[in-house]
């Protein structure tokens, strides 16, 4: 499995580059940058490496612009490095589920260009923060939202869904504006362009547009008909107003 022989990777005696993957002041806001005009990330988990790659050239296809890789897909780092190569400058790439400073090294060897976690972890989030790398982790109170700001990252989770949906992501985006909130679940097809109306600074978007059993069917037309009707809706939004 990946994440054993990355832990085994980081074992005691292992010399360890304890400033690298250092990136810019300028990197980091060109990314933020990216993540305010687009506003849509399409988050990638597929059981097969096959699948990966097909479903998530059907996205691109229908207009997402930024993509992400979680490390329960089979082959992610794989898949990332390769998006990477064919994408650079053109789709902004990065990689998800992400719970160790281990695996944040190995996203960026991959390439990634941020990094995400299902929940907040401080030490992933101050490895980014002191590598001016974007880090948005997952978080689902008012207090966890603001811990993870005050820890530096610039963009936060809101993970797994909440009660109220918008209309919480509209209060606490409304009592917390210094907050950049992201939800991803309970976002779909149809709500997407309304969460971002509605105090939410961007959206991942999972199984809505990734359904397991299209992509177990090998339908990506489907995928890529799912990803026309949300960027759509996204794009009716607009850019997120800094």
């Amino acid at each position: 499995m990946l994440r054993q022989a990355l832990a085994r990777s980081a074992a005691p005696g292992v010399a360890r580059r304890q400033m690298s993957y250092v990136q810019t002041p300028a990197s980091l806001e060109t990314v933020f940058s990216k993540f305010a005009e687009h506003r849509a990330c399409a988050v990638l988990r597929t059981p097969t490496k096959e699948a990966a790659p097909k479903a998530m050239e059907a996205a691109i296809a229908g207009g997402f612009q930024i993509a992400e890789f979680t490390m329960t897909t089979p082959g992610c780092l794989d898949t990332l490095a390769d998006f990477r190569t064919k994408y650079d400058g053109k789709v902004m790439v990065g990689c998800g589920t992400v719970m160790t400073t281990v695996e944040a090294e190995a996203a960026m060897d991959a390439g990634a260009e941020f990094i995400i976690s299902p929940i907040l972890i401080p030490d992933v989030v101050t490895w980014c923060v002191d590598r001016n790398i974007v880090c948005v982790p997952g978080c689902q109170t008012p207090t966890e939202l603001h811990q993870a700001h005050k820890l530096g990252a610039p963009i936060q989770k809101v993970f797994p869904g909440v009660a109220g949906a918008m209309n919480w992501v509209r209060a606490v985006s409304a009592a917390l504006p210094m907050l950049k909130l992201n939800p991803t679940s309970g976002v779909d097809l149809d709500n997407a362009g309304d969460y971002l109306q509605n105090g939410a600074f961007g959206v991942g978007l999972v199984a809505p547009l990734f359904p397991p059993d299209v992509i177990k069917a090998g339908n990506f037309d489907q995928v890529h008909a799912n990803a026309l009707k949300v960027i759509a809706k996204v794009k009716e939004a607009g850019p997120y107003k800094r």
